[in-house]
């Protein structure tokens, strides 16, 4: 049986907003309540229909008052955030894991809630040398996260695994995404790639493995509708070198010996251009690659884009253009191998 009454958490950003979009776009769905400290923006909000916004911190709790007054059936927790909160990483901690606790304790006390879908992130398995060549769902990482947003998720799904166990009624599908990219998707990553020079870690290249903004919202939407509980890993097929994605995506590499890379991180930060954390700069060392097979067989969905048109579209939609030219660097190749020849 489909969801009558949805909540969801986060709305005032992209996966958030757009998924409330199109539930309330959705007939099947009888009413659409969206809940975040902030309004969205004017296009979001317009974009959002028949959804009704609720200025609420789920850290709260009220927002058991807000789950019980709308007779709530469906909660998607979307509103897991792995950007720097405006109060620094104390705040980004609370709004991650002690608004989780409070928003599964409202799940928890109300009879009519059925399902709950919870957005977290393939960064639960932390990125190390030791790491297996693919992640599925039922293997423990080799290094636990100790810090930043990926510890933050390891502790949600940890009260979300406690949750399913008092309440064993109630349906739960966690979604574990690889790292998001699109056009419209504004993060680490894209920030990264659009830096026109891009440090990177001397002797390191690693293997990533991307999903779409739209695959995560088309994921989301299935969780929602359909009857799909159970833990999936989340990605696009196939994966990119981090020295190809940088090729790909027109920039300059400019590899650098491992000491160098905290003091340059941060410039970066506080130059506001790309808030590098401990973590990311693991997962750009070693990267991590998903087993997909939970997701295509027993879920049923297979994501539109691979990692490589993921990737592509991300800057085709950005408008990135080469900081080389490319004719010039097939000129000072062809004379390079013209000289070549002649010393030959």
């Amino acid at each position: 049986m489909g969801p009558n009454v949805v909540l969801v958490t986060g709305v005032s950003r992209f996966l958030g907003g757009h998924l409330a979009a199109r539930l309330a776009a959705n007939p099947a769905v009888e009413r659409v309540l969206g809940v975040d400290t902030v309004q969205p923006g004017r296009d979001l909000l317009r974009r959002m229909g028949r959804t009704e916004f609720v200025r609420a911190d789920i850290r709260n709790p009220l927002i058991s008052k807000v789950i019980s007054n709308a007779r709530v059936d469906t909660v998607v927790h979307a509103a897991v955030n792995s950007h720097s909160a405006p109060g620094g990483r104390a705040t980004m901690k609370e709004m991650n894991v002690i608004g989780t606790m409070q928003l599964l304790a409202a799940c928890q006390q109300s009879p009519l809630v059925r399902k709950v879908v919870v957005r977290s992130t393939c960064a639960v398995y932390g990125s190390s040398s030791r790491d297996p060549a693919v992640f599925t769902e039922d293997i423990e990482p080799k290094d636990l996260p100790s810090s930043g947003y990926a510890k933050d998720a390891v502790e949600i799904e940890g009260y979300v695994r406690g949750f399913g166990r008092r309440r064993p009624d109630v349906d739960i599908t966690t979604l574990r995404f690889s790292n998001l990219i699109g056009p419209r998707i504004d993060a680490v990553l894209t920030r990264y790639f659009s830096l026109p020079v891009v440090p990177t870690v001397l002797g390191f290249d690693a293997r990533l493995q991307l999903l779409h903004s739209e695959d995560a919202l088309a994921v989301l939407e299935r969780a929602t509708m359909a009857e799909r509980p159970g833990v999936f890993n989340v990605a696009g097929a196939g994966v990119l070198m981090l020295s190809q994605a940088i090729r790909r995506a027109g920039r300059v590499a400019i590899p650098l010996p491992s000491i160098t890379v905290s003091p340059l991180t941060q410039f970066f930060r506080s130059a506001r251009l790309v808030d590098f954390s401990p973590e990311q700069l693991r997962y750009l060392n070693f990267g991590r690659v998903l087993d997909t097979t939970r997701l295509r067989g027993e879920f049923g969905f297979n994501p539109r884009w691979t990692t490589r048109q993921a990737f592509d579209d991300f800057v085709r939609g950005r408008g990135l253009r080469p900081v080389v030219d490319p004719e010039t660097v097939m000129a000072l190749e062809r004379s390079a191998g013209d000289l070549l020849a002649k010393l030959r």
